[in-house]
């Protein structure tokens, strides 16, 4: 059984229509920096938590000019908490090439917008389509979900060759023109359409085959095998990395945090100091004592996409304020005040275990 390209492009769109999401904030505009923003935001990342962050970053950067003129540390800044850091950090550049490359004005082709930092080839259509008009396919992990299961789809996404095929599919399911079939039966409805079934219904693991507009047509759902699709053979081997933390607080509640130089872990964020060993951290901590001892806190692990960290945090805290300067030579960082580093790019964990010590 194959579902022909107009039956689904047609039963998205009125699905879309009535039942679809019509009012997040990045929504029923055609504005590009507002559905780039968007777009970069809801990688990997819920809905549910880019909201807040997606309308606390356009209150401070209303425009791709203002994000541009931004320190990058205002940017992770403002990041903090939502992760896969590279974002803002490609957010950043990518800002400032639309600046000083196109005068401001995003690129209107999803050709020249894939070549910004940054931008993928999915991301590329999703502006064009919405803002511009382009006829291109967006192809993002909810996207082929769902073009996977409802074509029956069964070619290996790590195999380019396939990747390329779906790709092909999901550009001909695309409405030729609007109004070239039912009311509200348009490419941006649709696009807009397959992208929220695949974040509402064609869920991962548990899709909501009763209530999705393709369960009569969709393959899988036919031969009983939904969780069959997509297929991608060549997994990511996850690893482990040990970790110990340094939290040097001094007398006045002061913070010491050192930049992450990049590449690396946490590349651009502050964190408290890193070492590799509870001997390396202990024969830092010596150089800062004062004559307190630092004190070990509980172990924990903050899993990353392909990584687990296992973090050991001790926390050494001056007996007094210690002078301007003050502290082994090697150290490279600044203290921070109890008011002035929860502004600052953290990473998550990082940012728990400060928040837990004012409480």
């Amino acid at each position: 059984m194959t579902a022909q390209p107009f039956a689904i492009a047609q039963r998205v769109s009125d699905w879309q229509a009535l039942h679809g999401r019509h009012d997040l904030p990045w929504q029923n505009t055609t504005d590009p920096y507002r559905v780039w923003v968007s777009e970069i935001m809801l990688q990997q990342t819920q809905v549910s938590t880019v909201v807040a962050y997606f309308d606390r970053f356009m209150a401070r950067f209303p425009s791709v000019s203002a994000l541009a003129a931004a320190t990058q540390d205002e940017v992770l800044g403002l990041w903090s908490g939502l992760g896969y850091y590279s974002r803002a950090r490609n957010l950043h550049a990518c800002a400032q090439a639309v600046v000083q490359a196109h005068g401001g004005a995003f690129p209107r082709s999803a050709a020249q917008l894939a070549e910004l930092p940054g931008i993928g080839r999915s991301t590329a259509a999703a502006i064009a389509s919405l803002c511009f008009g382009e006829r291109v396919a967006i192809l993002d992990a909810n996207v082929r979900r769902v073009l996977s299961r409802a074509l029956g789809f069964g070619g290996d996404l790590a195999q380019a060759a396939n990747a390329r095929a779906l790709w092909d599919a999901a550009q001909a399911l695309l409405p030729q023109q609007d109004g070239d079939a039912p009311t509200g039966f348009s490419m941006q409805r649709y696009t807009q359409g397959v992208m929220d079934l695949g974040a509402t219904l064609c869920l991962p693991r548990q899709p909501r085959c009763g209530t999705c507009p393709l369960a009569e047509i969709c393959v899988a759902r036919v031969q009983d095998r939904v969780r069959d699709y997509p297929l991608r053979t060549r997994k990511l081997k996850r690893s482990a990395q040990q970790l110990w933390l340094l939290w040097l607080q001094d007398a006045s509640g002061a913070v010491w945090l050192d930049k992450r130089p990049t590449p690396g872990v946490w590349a651009g964020l502050y964190c408290l100091p890193l070492f590799d060993s509870e001997a390396a951290l202990l024969a830092a901590a010596a150089g800062w004592s004062q004559g307190a001892e630092p004190q070990a806190l509980p172990a924990f692990v903050h899993v990353l996409t392909h990584k687990d960290l296992h973090l050991h945090p001790w926390r050494l805290t001056l007996l007094k304020e210690p002078p301007p300067g003050y502290g082994p030579a090697a150290a490279q960082g600044e203290w921070f005040s109890a008011a002035a580093w929860p502004g600052l790019g953290l990473p998550a964990p990082v940012r728990r275990l400060l928040e837990a010590g004012q409480g």
